[in-house]
């Protein structure tokens, strides 16, 4: 690739490097300068622009990260399109991601126009969460570069998610003279808790002396009942692979496998198996909802990965749990309920506004907003539907005319109804509305158009996977053939310049003001350009036609 100033008489299928601003126009980085951009250049006087232009057998940066990311693709996975020469993986179950870091280290270290970023191992996840991101380096990378890499990945798979399997998990509760009743009704809290967060089901806790014969009495029954994990809490800490808890496992004909773990806390687990079922006495701090070691076993275990004890023994990196205030949920913090490793993360919090306050001016009598497509449900309905199934939450929608009968068509859909006073000042004054209703934690949202049913949910959650202000994806608006569409998604950054909008423009003034935070996402169809203001377009579509 050869990169730098370039004679405007040589830029003609360049690459422009960084964002132009002419009178009337602006050129973003990353274009391929045709004749129209070279021309508006040399009108603006200038002699040349920085950009990039390919050699023989560079790969554009999209056409790489595409063949990385599919290299990249196994079971569970999913990944984005490509974009500014990234291609992000993510998880299509709840699982545990296992990484190959050594094979992710090679990847990395093949040349610096690749990179490949990861969660840590076995990191749980959840549907549409990010597990990595491909980014290669602009504009383009070599072709043998490419075909070193995705050799390497042949070679097998770099990232793995394995669902969580729905177990049913017996717990035997030991008791001692004095022991307090919260300290047992703890217990079961926990570790239901746990246990429902991977996916799984608890089985009614038996309870018993704190005695090897009693403990297997009480595990035999729950193998009996079906359990396929068995877990012991004790009312006094395991010490030795010869206590109660351990040897009731032997009596019933299981195995101890390890006692101890290198992670603080959860030091004194002791696992073992009773012919095929997972069987654990567990440390004293897994009555708590707090991270400890006991987390870590339960997730792989869930997962369908063997944790024996050379596994174990591996855990003392990052194993020092105990204080880490940046961890989302700190332990001096963590209330009951919160299990931070055993839920798993969520991504960006992206809210929805649906503006549906209009006149409907151009339909005549008709409002749009309530004509019914084919199966009989008012087009507002069906917008609100789309975006309820997106990852898009909360749901606000902004009513103004005819606000009785919009409320009526929505009945019972989970979204916030604000109703703007003054929506006959224009489209702004419904959007200020509905951004006054967005919560704190709201880090974007998606301003959506009550008369554009086609829009999917698929659509919208493709424009919040690409949504990342810290990499400059501020602003994500979707294309199709190049025209731009809606709704675009705002960082929340935009919230006080968009507050200050008045008329009947909407907040699309402000995509040329920042254009080199702006985003495009490019959609499969032209769902994005159809809104339906007029009875001629609704009669030019085949699930309105009839009701035109």
């Amino acid at each position: 690739m050869i990169f730098g100033p370039t004679p405007l008489a040589e830029a003609e299928g360049a690459i422009l490097a960084h964002t132009v601003r002419l009178p009337g126009r602006v050129i973003k980085k990353g274009t391929v300068l045709d004749a129209g951009a070279v021309a508006a250049l040399r009108e603006s006087g200038r002699p040349d622009v920085v950009a990039a232009r390919l050699q023989d057998g560079d790969v554009t940066e999209n056409d790489a990260a595409h063949r990385v990311g599919e290299a990249l693709m196994g079971p569970s996975l999913a990944r984005t399109r490509a974009a500014t020469g990234r291609v992000n993986l993510q998880s299509t179950v709840t699982g545990l991601l296992v990484v190959d870091a050594a094979r992710v280290h090679a990847l990395n270290a093949l040349d610096e126009s690749l990179t490949l970023a990861t969660l840590p191992d076995y990191t749980p996840v959840s549907p549409r969460e990010m597990l990595a991101t491909v980014k290669v380096i602009p504009f383009a990378m070599a072709g043998s570069v490419l075909a070193e890499a995705e050799a390497l990945m042949r070679q097998g798979p770099m990232l793995a998610v394995h669902p969580f399997r729905p177990l049913k998990v017996g717990l035997v509760l030991t008791e001692l003279p004095g022991l307090k009743e919260s300290i047992m009704e703890g217990a079961v809290e926990a570790t239901e808790e746990r246990v429902a967060g991977l996916t799984g089901t608890l089985l009614p806790p038996r309870r018993c002396a704190h005695e090897a014969g009693a403990i297997a009495d009480a595990l035999r029954q729950l193998l009996s009942d079906g359990a396929e994990m068995l877990l012991v809490a004790g009312a006094s800490a395991v010490v030795d692979r010869r206590d109660a808890g351990p040897a009731a496992i032997v009596q019933v004909g299981g195995r101890i496998e390890h006692f101890g773990m290198p992670v603080d806390p959860g030091n004194l687990i002791c696992l073992g198996a009773v012919g095929d079922v997972p069987a654990m006495v567990l440390p004293g701090c897994a009555r708590s909802p707090k991270l400890n070691g006991f987390d870590w076993v339960l997730q792989r275990l869930f997962a369908g990965l063997p944790v024996a004890g050379r596994d174990v023994m591996r855990m003392g990196v990052g194993g020092l749990l105990k204080e880490i205030e940046s961890r989302p949920l700190p332990r001096a913090q963590a209330g009951r309920g919160a299990a931070p490793i055993a839920t798993p993360r969520r991504p960006r919090q992206v809210a929805a506004l649906v503006l549906a306050a209009g006149r409907s001016s151009r339909m005549g009598e008709v409002n749009k907003l309530l004509v019914q497509d084919r199966s009989g449900r008012p087009m507002v309905s069906r917008v609100v539907d789309n975006v309820l199934a997106s990852g898009a939450r909360p749901v606000i929608v902004v009513t103004g005319h005819d606000a009785a009968a919009v409320h009526a068509a929505l009945q019972g859909r989970p979204v916030t109804m604000v109703h703007a006073e003054h929506h006959a000042e224009g489209l702004a004054a419904s959007l200020r509305c509905g951004l006054a209703a967005l919560p704190a934690g709201a880090e974007g949202v998606a301003v959506c158009l009550g008369d554009m049913p086609l829009v999917t949910g698929g659509a919208i959650d493709r424009l919040i996977a690409a949504f990342d202000p810290e990499e400059g994806r501020a602003i994500v608006a979707p294309t199709f053939d190049g025209q731009p569409g809606n709704p675009v998604l705002w960082s929340r950054e935009y919230l006080p310049q968009m507050m200050a909008l008045t008329g009947d423009a909407g907040a699309r003034a402000l995509l040329r003001q920042h254009a080199e935070r702006v985003a495009e996402v490019e959609m499969p169809d032209g769902a994005v350009l159809r809104d339906f203001d007029t009875p001629e377009a609704l009669a030019g579509e085949p699930d309105y036609a009839h009701r035109a």
